[in-house]
């Protein structure tokens, strides 16, 4: 701790701030000073409750479709508004609520900042963001600014700048940003939570988080969908463009911001051609995608290490021919819990056997399933997203608003989730040299209450 202390007071004694500005000075491992804090920190924030929760969207062409639908049967929210540039999915999203017995949402339609009128309305409380990643940060705040709570797609933003305005804002304004990191929602994340929580696994030491998944016939969505702006990222970055997913879940069992936070880390990436060799096989020679240079390597594998001196492994690769993984592995004193299959092996509590994996879940999901899947899990699966988890997800936001209780995932989870990526493309740009990642909480995390295992 002493040695942490020590290397926060010369980093913030060789800083001088700049008036005005959010991101004030680099220091030599290009990081940023954000300016002083405008607001109390946000740990723990509650609303004032809310009888019913208003709801505005920027954003429907895909995940945000499947956003209206699942929150359109939630008790306690209503649609009030949806925005985006394109008539045919905002009128697609209208019609599937009057369809369903709804009221006629106000629709947004009229260029890229449509979504500023969108705000000028007094009657939403929340606004649910699904846009393409360089719109997460300024929508995110122009959201907070206006008196609205923001919900952001992940990544929360794509540099360290944009994390600290988004931080700011939140404190300044004291609205929740919440990053909408569905797979903690998911029956085997939340289960694992409870493990981890009851201490099967002993004390943790170790974490594995990614998110491999073949993308590349996303390149072939040229005008619209997610391809037509993501596919773009492979020649923007060399590093780990989409960290949360396998993060999130590993960062809430080690009690990340939560007492203990990310330290520093390490980067480095395979050759980057998968995507080269797929746009040759399947696009003519004078194609779009055979003009662009990919640089982001197929394979990217991050280090951290936390301040409490556990590590965490995170890959990303959406290039590869290789099944889906999120690894989602936390490895114990006692023993560990890995995904894809999911298996356990335990020291003690267990077969007794920690040489051989236990694949049969189901015992443990008799003894160790999360209160709230408990609870809420056959219709989560029955509204679906991703087996449920999204339903799940926007249920327990709504639930939380509605019931003045904190949101199980806040600004500063956003953030440093999200920080991986642009720090991650640093290091390895650096001969994976070590990068500090900054402390969102500002210190906030040494005396912040682990999330609990709620109930409903």
């Amino acid at each position: 701790m002493k040695n942490m202390d020590r290397r926060g007071f010369l980093k913030a004694a060789t800083v001088t701030a700049a008036a005005g500005l959010t991101a004030a000075c680099a220091t030599s491992n290009n990081q940023f000073t954000p300016a002083k804090q405008q607001g109390k920190s946000v740990i723990g924030l509650i609303a004032p409750k809310m009888d019913v929760v208003r709801v505005g969207f920027i954003g429907v062409g895909q995940r945000g479709y499947g956003h209206v639908k699942r929150m359109s049967h939630i008790e306690g929210a209503e649609i009030v508004a949806i925005c985006d540039n394109h008539q045919e999915v905002l009128e697609r999203s209208a019609k599937f609520l009057t369809d369903n017995g709804h009221k006629q949402p106000a629709l947004y339609g009229n260029g890229e900042y449509a979504y500023r009128e969108m705000l000028n309305r007094q009657d939403i409380d929340i606004v649910i963001i699904s846009t393409p990643w360089k719109w997460h940060a300024p929508m995110a705040i122009e959201s907070m600014e206006s008196g609205k709570h923001a919900f952001v797609e992940v990544p929360l933003a794509t540099t360290v700048e944009e994390m600290w305005d988004i931080v700011n804002t939140a404190e300044r304004t004291q609205k929740n940003c919440m990053m909408m990191e569905n797979v903690n929602y998911g029956r085997d994340e939340l289960m694992v939570l409870n493990m981890v929580r009851q201490g099967l696994f002993g004390e943790l030491l170790h974490g594995e988080a990614a998110y491999i998944h073949e993308l590349r016939w996303q390149m072939k969505e040229l005008e619209t969908k997610t391809g037509s702006w993501r596919t773009g990222w492979h020649a923007k970055r060399n590093g780990n463009l989409y960290p949360t997913h396998g993060l999130g879940p590993v960062s809430q069992y080690m009690n990340i911001n939560r007492g203990d936070r990310f330290d520093y880390l390490t980067s480095m990436s395979s050759p980057a051609l998968g995507r080269a060799l797929y746009a040759q096989k399947e696009f003519s020679a004078d194609h779009q995608r055979n003009q662009l240079n990919y640089i982001n390597g197929d394979i990217s594998t991050t280090l951290i290490k936390t301040v409490q001196g556990r590590t965490i492994m995170v890959q990303h690769d959406t290039t590869t021919p290789r099944p889906y993984s999120r690894h989602n592995l936390i490895q114990g004193t006692n023993g560990v819990f890995a995904g894809f299959p999911n298996r356990i092996a335990l020291e003690e509590g267990g077969s007794g056997n920690f040489h051989e994996w236990d694949y049969d879940m189901q015992s443990w999901y008799n003894k160790y399933d999360h209160p709230l899947w408990v609870k809420m899990g056959k219709e989560a699966e029955r509204n679906g997203g991703h087996g449920g988890m999204d339903f799940l997800m926007f249920w327990r936001m709504i639930y939380c608003l509605r019931n003045g209780e904190p949101l199980d995932q806040d600004v500063y989870d956003g953030a440093a989730w999200s920080v991986i990526s642009p720090l991650s493309a640093e290091s390895l740009n650096n001969r994976a040299q070590s990068v500090d990642i900054p402390d969102f909480t500002r210190g906030a995390w040494q005396t912040a209450e682990p999330l609990g295992i709620v109930t409903v």
